[in-house]
């Protein structure tokens, strides 16, 4: 635990089976919108052909967050997090700050988070619509609101329940689960 009685999150965490769960968001029911379950099915007939990462581009999150190996640095008010993928890094404000209204859209979003009891809460926006939510090319738009409930299980595992609510790109918000592991 943190100094302030918190979990420490701290540490370098991997999502072990990635490649077969939460990297291609397998078993999920998704709520497609007409377009997005269109541009979906082209992305995977095109064999991706426009993946931001084959031009160099961020994963953005919750991509990196099931794929990348990452460092998370937890300071008062502030949790970092280091992923080893093009040096890229998201910053989780914990300092009782609010979500920006009107944020400069990025690929990482803008984040803030609570703690509730040892779960932290962390609710992002502010992305610009061009990252994937996984290895298959589920599309995002700028709308996209994602809420996250980090839970350290134990010294090695931590659960994370994801919230993906992009009501330009899926007709209902949707969940979904990782459980990366200590490395």
């Amino acid at each position: 635990r943190t100094p302030d009685g918190k979990p420490d999150l701290s540490g370098v965490w991997e999502h072990l089976n990635a490649r077969t769960t939460a990297y291609y968001l397998d078993g999920i029911d998704i709520p497609w919108q007409l377009w997005s379950l269109s541009l979906f099915q082209q992305r995977t007939e095109d064999n991706q052909l426009e993946n931001p990462e084959s031009k160099c581009l961020p994963r953005g999150i919750p991509k990196a967050d099931a794929f990348d190996v990452h460092k998370i640095v937890q300071t008062p008010g502030l949790v970092l997090v280091l992923y080893e993928y093009q040096n890229t890094f998201r910053q989780i404000f914990t300092d009782g700050r609010k979500l920006p209204v009107d944020p400069n859209p990025t690929w990482m979003g803008y984040s803030v988070g609570h703690w509730e009891g040892d779960t932290l809460v962390v609710e992002s926006n502010g992305f610009n619509g061009k990252a994937w939510l996984s290895g298959r090319g589920n599309p995002t738009s700028d709308a996209m609101r994602l809420t996250e409930r980090i839970h350290r299980r134990d010294m090695g595992h931590m659960d994370i329940q994801l919230t993906i609510d992009d009501p330009k790109a899926y007709t209902k918000p949707w969940k979904a689960e990782l459980h990366p592991e200590l490395i």
